[in-house]
């Protein structure tokens, strides 16, 4: 990942999500599409994305019984994203078998906690409160299943690093110093999230509804 920001692009609009990505393709290592995209255009239009020679990033967040996240991350093989999502909460089995049935140069990562949750949203389904030992035992999960890496905030990108060195990180919910933190509740900076050991950082409203979005994200980058 020779450049580690991956633009988010949470947008139904496939011309508009083609239309950022050229903007801004100078100054960052890749695309996010996720749910919002994928469920309007589907694989078609992940296909036009790829078309733009960025590698993709696949953020379906699938959870389910392990031969159905198999199957479901079979059907994506054609795509070939260079990253994709499931969570971490669907047990080892689960994410045993996403990555077996993924394509080779696929990095498979699980989500551990939603950045838009804080202990007392972990608390209220049940977990323990504390989002940092919750991340890290995901974590220690993800790892004996054999996957390439995890999601998590930037406050718990340190702690996994430390009892995962070879881990694969990926940190949404990053926000430049003067940005607004919107509905995210675990935030940071991108050279923050960078130094604590991130691979890779997802960035999205800061850049994609900037009033210059290329600016934007030649800015961000430049911090890095």
């Amino acid at each position: 990942m020779t450049r580690p920001i991956y633009v988010a692009l949470d947008t139904p609009d496939l011309d508009k999500a083609k239309a950022l990505a050229q903007r801004v393709r100078n100054h960052v290592g890749g695309i996010k599409l996720g749910l919002e995209f994928f469920c309007a255009n589907g694989r078609a239009g992940v296909k036009e994305m790829a078309a733009l020679d960025l590698p993709i990033f696949l953020d379906l967040k699938l959870h389910d019984i392990p031969n159905t996240v198999a199957k479901a991350v079979q059907a994506l093989r054609p795509l070939d994203p260079a990253i994709l999502t499931i969570h971490a909460a669907g047990g080892r089995a689960m994410m045993e078998d996403a990555k077996a049935a993924a394509p080779l140069g696929t990095k498979v990562v699980a989500v551990t906690m939603l950045t838009s949750l804080d202990g007392t949203d972990l608390k209220s389904i049940g977990l323990d409160p504390d989002p940092h030992a919750q991340v890290v035992r995901l974590a220690e999960l993800a790892r004996d299943a054999g996957i390439d890496g995890i999601v998590c905030s930037g406050n718990e990108v340190a702690a996994a690093k430390k009892i995962w060195p070879e881990g694969f990180f990926v940190v949404p919910g990053v926000r430049p110093a003067d940005g607004d933190a919107g509905d995210q509740k675990r935030v940071m900076t991108p050279r923050a999230a960078l130094d604590a050991g991130a691979s890779v950082l997802v960035i999205g409203r800061p850049i994609t509804q900037a009033n210059d979005p290329d600016r934007a994200a030649r800015a961000i980058e430049a911090t890095l």
